[in-house]
């Protein structure tokens, strides 16, 4: 456990070390690592801002495609929360009535394995801003991982959620990459990398977060998760 998180405190050094050792295979990489965090409810854990954030600072000075990384982090993006609103929709209703003690099969193992504060957490998230609490939680970790389980655990329509899901993975994507590539090479990122990642992130939401404040505003119709 010590290395993991060893690894998630460098990871420009760790993924520099990785293209040294095997070349290209630090697409695919990249791809399994976001599409377990938004697509494997049991892993909010792993690095997804600060994996995209790094992934642009390595870019910029050569060792990476930018528009291949970017690329296919955006489908890891959109195929993990499809899967996990699948996930949802299949077996969350079952997850949300449990106990923890009853339950069995998949169901059962998923109410023994997950937060419950951080499932509580994003239901109430989505509870309150519907449909575009896909695209918000996008940027917001453990959020981004628990939002498309619940959203077909409370039977959001696919169709409204697929819009959602693409337009946040495009942004957040596209963001975090770009805000690497332009200053992740700087020497105050360098030295202030985790607070400079929290900060692309706070900026980046804000847009999403005044807009949504406004259409729950007083006079403003509710938003609907279908």
């Amino acid at each position: 456990m010590n290395e993991l998180l060893q690894i998630f405190h460098d990871l420009p050094g760790f993924l520099d070390g990785f293209i040294l050792s095997h070349g290209p295979w630090v697409y695919a990489l990249l791809f399994a690592i976001v599409f377990c965090e938004t697509g494997l409810v049991v892993t909010p854990f792993l690095p997804g801002d600060s994996l995209l954030f790094t992934v642009g600072a390595i870019a910029a000075r050569g060792s990476m495609n930018i528009w291949l990384g970017g690329g296919l982090l955006f489908a890891a993006a959109v195929l993990g929360n499809t899967t996990n609103y699948w996930v949802g929709k299949s077996v969350g209703p079952r997850i949300f009535r449990a106990d923890g003690r009853a339950s069995t099969g998949v169901a059962g193992w998923l109410v023994r394995a997950l937060n419950r504060k951080h499932l509580e957490k994003a239901h109430g998230f989505f509870e309150k801003h519907g449909g575009k609490a896909v695209m918000m939680g996008q940027f917001i970790p453990i959020v981004r991982t628990f939002c498309p389980f619940v959203a077909g655990a409370g039977s959001m329509r696919y169709s409204r959620f697929l819009f959602f899901n693409v337009v946040g993975a495009l942004v957040w994507v596209s963001v975090c990459c770009t805000a690497g590539y332009l200053f992740g090479n700087t020497e105050f990122v360098k030295r202030h990398f985790e607070l400079v990642v929290v900060g692309v992130i706070a900026i980046s939401l804000l847009p999403v977060v005044l807009g949504a404040l406004r259409s729950t505003s007083p006079g403003s119709g509710s938003l609907g998760a279908r």
